[in-house]
């Protein structure tokens, strides 16, 4: 077997074109950026971090496999959505696909964010993921960097988590509308009786006690 197939990333390689691996999904957060905005965890990262707020993201097994013509639907529905946030978990091991979701959603006036534990030097070098040119290419946002947990920042006047990590403006129209904040949790309670913590000071986790 070859080292490419031995590698945690083949396995997205298997899911059909068009079509992401996820964590989980709200509609209406304010702790992921600015303005209302949905997000979606992507499943997948290799980094581990100590301190990690979604360590259930780490595998890069099949969480939930979703049609990105079955996401733009949905967040498209909610009209208090003024964008969309890629957090994970590693979003740019699924670059390609997220790239074309981005390029839908902004063709419907919504903008687009993506934390990633690269750099942006990274995500620019030959090394790159593969698509993460494309995917950056459709970005107003970009938080890059791991989590550091000896550089971790809990301020109301911080928009990062830990020190290292560093906020990138593609769309000077945001360049006033950073109202994150690296304190900041949301409790979102689902139709099935779940609930998602999110924030940079809580685990996003998927809870079925209340």
């Amino acid at each position: 077997m070859t080292a490419q197939k031995t590698h945690p990333y083949y396995q997205l390689l298997a899911l059909p074109p068009g079509y992401l691996n996820i964590m989980g999904y709200v509609d209406e957060s304010e702790v992921n950026g600015p303005g209302c905005r949905a997000v979606i965890w992507l499943q997948g990262c290799l980094r581990e971090c100590p301190g990690c707020f979604n360590p259930q993201s780490w595998s890069f097994e099949l969480k939930e496999k979703i049609a990105v013509d079955t996401l733009v639907g949905r967040i498209l529905s909610n009209p208090r959505n003024q964008g969309v946030t890629f957090s994970g978990g590693e979003p740019f091991w699924q670059a390609p696909v997220l790239a074309d979701l981005a390029r839908r959603l902004k063709a419907a006036g919504l903008n687009v964010m993506s934390f990633t534990g690269f750099t942006l030097e990274q995500l620019r070098s030959e090394q790159a993921p593969l698509g993460a040119q494309d995917l950056l290419a459709e970005l107003d946002i970009l938080v890059d960097g791991a989590y550091v947990q000896s550089l971790a920042i809990n301020s109301p006047d911080s928009l990062v988590s830990s020190s290292n990590q560093r906020v990138h403006i593609f769309n000077p129209a945001f360049q006033n509308q950073l109202t994150w904040a690296s304190d900041l949790m949301e409790i979102h309670i689902l139709k099935d009786g779940s609930r998602i913590v999110t924030g940079y000071r809580g685990h996003m986790n998927l809870d079925k006690e209340i």
